[in-house]
C-alpha cells in the first residue's frame, strides 16, 4: 500500500476532498490529510479524519501532533503529495519555496513527488502571476492537474473548477500519455450469460471490473480500445469504445470481427465454457424433485484468436482455485500465448468482484512477473505498462 499526504488548502472545492480521501483510500492509497488554516473554514478537520482513518495536521506548532508524527515524519513518509484544491496563493508559495505553515514546510522537506488540484476563479487562474508560478512548478516536475472549465461558486464561467475526484485520481495514477499511440487493443470483459428459459441462466461471478480497469489504462496511454463487455454494471471509460454482448456466442462474433485490426487481444472475460443444449421456451416449472440440464461446450474464443495466422500479441487471464501455476502454464502453451495472466480466485480478498487483485505474468519465453495485492486499477496499470515495456 501506498502513502499518499492529501493537502487541503482554503477553497470552496475542498468539500469535493473529502470524496477524494475516499476515493484514494479505494485504489489502495493510504491517506494522511494536512489542511491549511484557511481550509478549516470550508470543512471540519473531523470530517477528514472520519473518512482517512487518521488525526487530521494542521499546525506546525501543535506539541501533541508533532510528538505523534512531526512535520519531517510526515515528509519522509509520503510517497506522493497531493495537494487539491490548490489555491494561488499556495501555487505561489510552492512555486518560490516558502514554508510558513505546515503544508508548505511539507512540501519543501519532502522528496515526494508532488500533484496539485489547482481551483481558483477563472480570473485569477489566467492572470500573468499564476501562469509564471505554474511554469516554475511545471519546470520542478510538479503535475498539474486541470483545473475544470465551467460554471464557478463567484457566478462567473472559466478555468479554474478543481476536477472531480475520480478524474483527479485518473491522472494521479496514470496521467495521459502516448505511449502505446498507433496501437488497436481489443479487450475482453465480463462474464456471459447461457440462457436455460427465458428467466434462468447460468453465468459467474465476473464483475467486469478487471477487464474495464486495463481498457482505461491501455486508453490513458494512448491506445485506440475495443471492449467486448458481458453484462455488467459499470460505466464505460472515457475514449473506450464497447460493443456489449450477452453470451459467448456473442463474444466470439464479436471479437473475430475485430481482430484482423488488433494490435493486442486482452482475454480479461470469464466466459461460460458451457451452454445448455436446448433453450426452453416458457420458464420451467418446479415440478419434479431434480432436474438434469445436457451442456454442451462453448467456443473457446481465446484458443481461436491465438491460432490465427497473423494473430496479435495475445495476453489471457487464467482464473484458478488450486494449481494456479500448472494450469495457467498448460493453458499459456496450449492457446500459444504470448503472457497469461494468473490469479488465484478462491482468496476471498482477490477473488471475483472484489476491489483488489494479484497476479503473476507468465511469458512466452520462461520469464515470470508477480503483481502484488493492490487496486485493481493500479494492478491494471502496472500490466499494461509491464505489456509495452516487454513486447513494444
Amino acid at each position: 500500500m501506498k502513502n499518499i499526504l492529501l493537502g487541503i488548502t482554503g477553497g470552496i472545492a475542498a468539500y469535493k476532498s473529502v470524496e477524494l480521501c475516499r476515493r484514494l483510500r479505494d485504489v489502495g492509497y493510504q491517506v494522511r490529510v494536512v489542511m491549511t488554516a484557511s481550509a478549516t473554514e470550508f470543512v471540519t478537520p473531523l470530517t477528514f479524519q472520519a473518512v482517512s482513518g487518521f488525526p487530521v495536521h494542521r499546525d506546525i506548532f501543535d506539541e501533541a501532533a508533532e510528538a505523534a508524527m512531526g512535520h519531517i515524519e510526515l515528509a519522509r513518509w509520503a510517497d506522493r503529495i497531493l495537494i487539491a484544491p490548490t489555491t494561488a496563493d499556495f501555487i505561489a508559495k510552492l512555486a518560490h519555496g516558502l514554508a510558513d505553515d505546515l503544508l508548505s514546510t511539507i512540501c519543501l522537506a519532502s522528496q515526494a513527488s508532488i500533484s496539485i488540484a489547482p481551483a481558483m476563479n477563472q480570473q485569477m487562474w489566467q492572470a500573468e502571476a499564476t501562469q509564471a508560478n505554474l511554469q516554475q512548478l511545471i519546470q520542478r516536475k510538479v503535475q498539474i492537474i486541470g483545473p475544470g472549465v465551467g460554471d464557478q461558486a463567484c457566478g462567473e464561467q472559466g478555468p479554474g473548477r478543481m476536477l472531480e475526484p475520480l478524474a483527479i485520481i485518473d491522472e494521479l495514477l496514470q496521467p495521459v500519455s502516448q505511449a502505446l499511440a498507433g496501437q488497436h487493443w481489443l479487450i475482453t470483459a465480463g462474464p456471459t450469460r447461457e440462457a436455460i428459459d427465458p428467466v434462468r441462466f447460468l453465468s459467474n461471478n465476473s464483475s467486469g471490473k478487471m477487464g474495464y480497469a486495463i481498457a482505461k489504462a491501455a486508453q490513458r496511454m494512448g491506445a485506440k480500445v475495443t471492449l467486448v463487455s458481458g453484462p455488467v454494471s459499470i460505466d464505460v471509460p472515457a475514449g473506450v469504445s464497447r460493443v456489449a454482448v450477452v453470451t459467448a456466442e456473442q463474444m466470439e462474433q464479436a471479437v473475430m470481427q475485430q481482430v484482423s485490426d488488433a494490435d493486442v487481444f486482452v482475454a480479461c472475460a470469464a466466459v461460460a465454457d458451457y451452454k445448455p443444449a436446448a433453450i426452453a421456451e416458457q420458464k420451467i416449472k418446479k415440478n419434479a424433485k431434480t432436474m438434469e440440464i445436457k451442456l454442451i461446450k462453448n467456443p473457446d474464443i481465446l484458443q481461436q484468436v491465438g491460432a490465427l495466422k497473423n494473430k496479435p500479441l495475445c495476453i489471457g487471464f487464467a482464473a484458478e482455485t488450486e494449481n494456479v501455476e500448472y494450469y495457467a502454464k498448460d493453458k499459456l502453451q496450449r492457446k500459444n500465448l504470448d503472457m497469461i495472466c494468473a490469479n488465484n480466485v478462491a482468496k476471498k480478498d482477490i477473488g471475483f468482484d472484489s476491489e483488489e487483485n494479484e497476479l503473476v505474468l507468465y511469458c512466452k519465453n520462461g520469464d515470470s512477473v508477480a503483481l502484488d495485492q493492490n487496486a485493481k486499477y493500479t494492478i491494471a496499470s502496472d500490466l499494461v505498462s509491464e505489456i509495452k515495456n516487454r513486447f513494444f
